[in-house]
């Protein structure tokens, strides 16, 4: 009878713990709209303004990107330009003045312009010649002229040219009659770093003497090289170099005796380096299994100085005044997206200058990504970025997508994406594959789909498939895949060739036909042309056979999944016709497909009323066809 009573009691003390237990973040979880997901502001830049009480910035809080100051001591960002059609990217306030540099294309055809914003208000096109490319890349050292590029002489090549600030007048510095990069121009202006293709991973390095028109080769055996930065005095080229290793280190080559010597190495790919304006710090980073580590280091001492922190964020960015006190970051993570802040040097005080997500939304509802790494189909190790719902249980397990990021040689990273994230609110999981071929893990990975897309890339994302089945939270009869550009090739080239595998695909502007699209590749791309068709194939030769064979539009007969397709129609690298030709194609089979295309978005949609409407339409198409599995008929095209 004690025995029965104790069990009784204790019973009872359990059931109480069980009513007082605290609700988890699945029961309390708010699920939003799209509209409130895209109201997470995004902010881009930061020039400090010549006296350094304001920042410039690019921001998409309109609907469209625009130019916005921010006091550094904090208050309201203040709109600059007001575009309501092509978005405004902020390059630069001048170095002496408050006037303002800006880029803009028309509509995303990536035919970009130069514009300066003079203090009166009045904006005037610098390169203004219809047709022709140009991108800022430098201002002089003396501040009296920027360097820029342009295709304006010959679409195929990017010449550089120097912008003299009082008068505004061009003046071609060098003629790039060779297909050259143009990289950096040194601090006296007699040199200009140029790097030229081989591979898309392999590149030459040359420094090209601007006063004898000498030409220098810097690398002595093939590997990855890229130009970063001159020493402040101009003595030496510091540059990236996957020479005898499997990740890029920096290099540092003086040019006087012409010697080198290794200046920084890590595990990871060493991304980019460059020195501060006076020389005082030399800024790197490292793109670490996916994210930026960021060290600073004191050119005096070789220490790195410690950057500020912020709770459960990553620094992303960062950039410095021209008198060094001050310094901007970015700070976020896969959760959250990234404010921008200011950090004293000599106080060590920071400020928070903007608060991007949406006051609507609470941040615990929303999910922080963990890397994962499977094995394939061979045995390699796959890198991943799963983003697991908080809904997401054993007992209620949630559908998924594999999702795989353009390139081909791109690659997944731990930032945030609205998008993304709205999804999984939504209660989809999210695997972020990093299949081989994608950059970050080594030059013999980033090599390893070269003549073989479609192929063993494929099965990486199909084995990334089977890793979401095997988890108790995930619904392995539901999984889908989904990606943009190459990833919208993988789409498709997996309801092709994989037909059962995946349940939907959603492909935003994916590549459908090779031969066309290697054969229509933009003329500013000559410089890489060859590269590309080394990698992916010559159209103009033998390779077309194999093309047409990995070409998913070749054989949409095969195709018996659902299926929707996004597309803008100012794409110059993905066609219009390459979507138009699929949905075509896949309608022939009685498949359920749907197409949304928008006439004002070029390679990706970045007008956020376009975003809005392709989101909600990919996850009502998810809803329909994924989720709960329903045999609807076929819908009307949205456009």
């Amino acid at each position: 009878m004690k025995k029965l009573l104790a069990i009784a009691l204790i019973t009872s003390i359990w059931a109480c713990k069980e009513e007082k237990k605290e609700p988890s973040v699945a029961d309390t979880m708010k699920t939003y709209s799209i509209s409130q997901m895209m109201d997470n502001e995004s902010i881009a830049g930061g020039s400090f303004s010549p006296d350094k009480s304001k920042l410039l910035v690019s921001s998409n809080r309109s609907g469209i990107y625009n130019m916005y100051t921010i006091p550094t001591s904090g208050g309201e960002m203040m709109p600059v330009t007001q575009s309501d059609s092509s978005s405004v990217f902020a390059i630069s306030y001048f170095p002496n003045d408050e006037r303002m540099l800006f880029r803009m294309d028309n509509n995303g055809d990536e035919i970009y312009h130069i514009f300066v914003r003079d203090t009166d208000g009045n904006h005037k096109d610098l390169t203004p010649e219809e047709g022709a490319r140009s991108l800022f890349y430098q201002w002089s050292e003396d501040k009296s002229a920027f360097f820029y590029g342009s295709n304006e002489r010959d679409s195929r090549f990017m010449d550089l040219y120097k912008m003299d600030l009082e008068t505004m007048d061009p003046e071609m510095v060098y003629q790039n009659d060779d297909g050259y990069d143009v990289g950096v121009v040194s601090p006296d202006e007699k040199y200009v770093a140029l790097s030229k293709s081989i591979n898309t991973n392999d590149s030459d390095l040359f420094l090209y003497n601007l006063e004898s028109d000498e030409l220098m080769k810097i690398n002595k055996s093939q590997s990855g090289n890229s130009p970063q930065d001159f020493a402040p005095d101009g003595s030496a080229l510091y540059y990236t170099t996957d020479d005898g290793s499997e990740f890029s280190y920096l290099m540092k080559y003086t040019i006087a005796d012409e010697s080198y010597e290794k200046s920084l190495v890590r595990d990871w790919d060493i991304s980019g380096s460059y020195f501060t304006q006076n020389g005082t710090y030399q800024v790197t980073y490292i793109n670490e299994d996916a994210k930026n580590t960021i060290e600073v280091m004191e050119v005096a001492t070789g220490e790195n100085i410690d950057l500020p922190t912020v709770e459960n964020m990553d620094i992303t960015s960062v950039s410095f005044s021209d008198d060094e006190t001050m310094m901007r970051f970015y700070a976020g993570g896969s959760q959250t997206p990234s404010n921008l802040y200011v950090y004293d040097l000599e106080t060590k005080e920071q400020k928070k200058l903007t608060d991007v997500l949406n006051p609507e939304i609470q941040g615990q509802d929303l999910v922080k990504a963990e890397v994962i790494r499977y094995k394939s189909f061979d045995g390699l190790e796959i890198p991943a970025i799963y983003y697991k719902p908080h809904q997401a249980t054993e007992e209620n397990p949630a559908p998924a997508l594999v999702w795989v990021h353009g390139g081909p040689g791109g690659q997944s990273r731990q930032n945030f994406s609205s998008f993304i994230q709205y999804l999984v609110n939504h209660g989809y999981a999210v695997l972020a594959v990093n299949n081989r071929g994608s950059s970050g893990y080594g030059k013999t990975f980033y090599q390893m789909d070269d003549l073989n897309h479609g192929d063993k890339d494929l099965k990486d994302c199909v084995e990334g498939k089977n890793w979401l089945a095997q988890q108790p939270e995930i619904d392995g009869e539901k999984i889908g895949i989904i990606g943009g550009s190459y990833g919208g090739y993988m789409t498709m080239a997996a309801l092709t060739y994989t037909p059962e595998e995946f349940d939907v695909g959603v492909n935003l502007f994916g590549v459908t036909n090779w031969i066309r699209t290697l054969k229509s590749i933009p003329p500013w791309w000559e410089s890489f042309k060859d590269a590309l068709y080394k990698e992916l194939g010559d159209p103009y030769s033998a390779d077309s056979v194999r093309l047409k064979q990995i070409s998913p539009l070749f054989h949409t007969d095969k195709v018996t999944k659902p299926l929707i397709v996004l597309q803008g129609s100012q794409d110059p690298r993905v066609l219009q016709a390459e979507s138009d030709e699929i949905v075509a194609g896949v309608r022939k089979n009685g498949v359920p497909v749907e197409y949304v295309l928008f006439e004002d978005e070029g390679h990706g949609f970045v007008k956020k009323e376009n975003q809005i409407t392709a989101y909600s339409k990919i996850l009502e198409f998810l809803d329909e066809y994924l989720k709960e599995e329903k045999s609807t008929p076929i819908k009307e095209d949205s456009k």
